[in-house]
């Protein structure tokens, strides 16, 4: 078996629901995405032999197989297969794995991991049908805000820790970007009528104006009496994401500088009714196949999907006094958590995170739909 070498990972700048990257359809956001993630590395498109694309809502703009038609729209040649997945919240955390196994194997020696979310132009759940009466006659099925609630109450989590935990995440993600901390990883985005011309940098999502009394003004979003509310949620917005993964094949053949490479992933199944815990298990399971301990791991990358999921995770995996290596440059709730683009993009904050600190192993980790997780491994090279 082979390494699967990480050559590069890069990102947009995260749009908020209905703002800068609105107008801009998923497939041409995600095209140039792909075209900056091989400019940097002064790559020929056509050395790709697949792009396996995150997306979760595969309907109407991001239908049709978008995972082939991101590379036709970016100009790549007809000889770059394309394919969609969907593992809920972690599907490009999932393309990770699939570009992964298949440079470990020896059936690819050059893959893109992405994923793009457009959920001001594609809104969530409206590719949905009703459930199988077969699974809601087994399972009690509730919706992502209700299972956060679950295990707010389960986990005894109050609603001052939840907004405390936010706060602190729109602090991070403030200060990284007025220190030059996402310079790295994103790319510049065109944008199209009515402002031609002019390039979109800047993630848009975090609130400098948030504050604990701000957040403790928010209603409860899911049930009257609860603690889940807006402001300790991940946020709808659109961006995309890509990793450059490569064989020591193709590092050798294309004078390709790996950065790091993916030592191992795990997968975890718990109840979908609470669904959103899996996280310790799934990081865990990686922890295990890649012979490390929580000891040799510097940075934790965890998605906020909800504040209740990161604060449940940090108990359960026992790094509650690890709170400066998790997320340490905010998350989904302030950075926004556009779907399919958030495994590949925590994969390049991660990376550049393990870079700024000249650190070796990180993980990432992502809680899913209906009761799964999924968490990967890299070494920084």
């Amino acid at each position: 078996m082979t390494d699967a070498y990480i050559v590069d990972a890069v990102r947009s700048p995260i749009g908020r629901k209905n703002g800068t990257l609105s107008k801009i359809r998923g497939d041409e956001l995600a095209g140039q995405v792909l075209n900056a993630l091989v400019g940097r590395s002064d790559l020929d498109p056509a050395e790709v032999e697949d792009v396996q694309l995150g997306c979760v809502t595969q309907i109407g703009e991001q239908g049709w197989n978008i995972g082939r038609m991101v590379p036709l729209v970016a100009g790549w040649p007809e000889t770059v297969c394309g394919t969609t997945v969907d593992r809920q919240c972690g599907s490009s955390m999932q393309t990770n794995f699939n570009a992964a196994a298949a440079i470990s194997s020896g059936q690819l020696d050059l893959v893109v991991s992405a994923g793009v979310e457009m959920m001001s132009r594609v809104p969530m759940g409206s590719n949905g049908g009703d459930l199988s009466e077969g699974l809601v006659e087994r399972w009690e099925i509730v919706p992502q805000g209700i299972s956060a609630e679950v295990i707010a109450d389960e986990w005894g989590l109050t609603r001052e820790q939840l907004d405390d935990f936010s706060l602190e995440s729109h602090r991070r993600a403030i200060a990284a970007i007025d220190e030059g901390r996402f310079e790295e990883e994103i790319v510049p985005i065109e944008l199209t009528n009515p402002h031609v011309g002019v390039q979109f940098a800047v993630d848009e999502t975090p609130r400098r104006d948030t504050s604990t009394e701000a957040l403790a003004a928010l209603k409860p979003a899911f049930v009257p009496d609860g603690k889940i509310t807006a402001g300790n949620s991940s946020q709808i917005c659109d961006g995309a994401a890509a990793v450059l993964v490569a064989s020591e094949r193709a590092v050798s053949r294309l004078g390709l500088e790996p950065r790091a490479r993916f030592v191992s992933f795990g997968l975890a199944g718990v109840d979908p009714h609470r669904m959103l815990h899996g996280n310790p298990e799934a990081c865990a399971k990686a922890l295990v196949r890649a012979g490390l301990t929580w000891d040799d791991v510097s940075v934790i990358e965890v998605n906020e999907a909800f504040a209740s999921v990161v604060l449940q995770f940090a108990r359960d995996a026992g790094l509650e006094d690890r709170w400066d290596d998790i997320n340490p440059n905010g998350g989904g709730i302030s950075l926004g958590h556009p779907l399919g683009a958030t495994g590949a993009r925590i994969t390049a904050t991660l990376l550049n995170e393990l870079d700024r600190r000249k650190a070796r192993y990180g993980i990432a980790s992502m809680c899913v739909g209906f009761g799964m997780a999924i968490a990967g491994v890299i070494e920084r090279l």
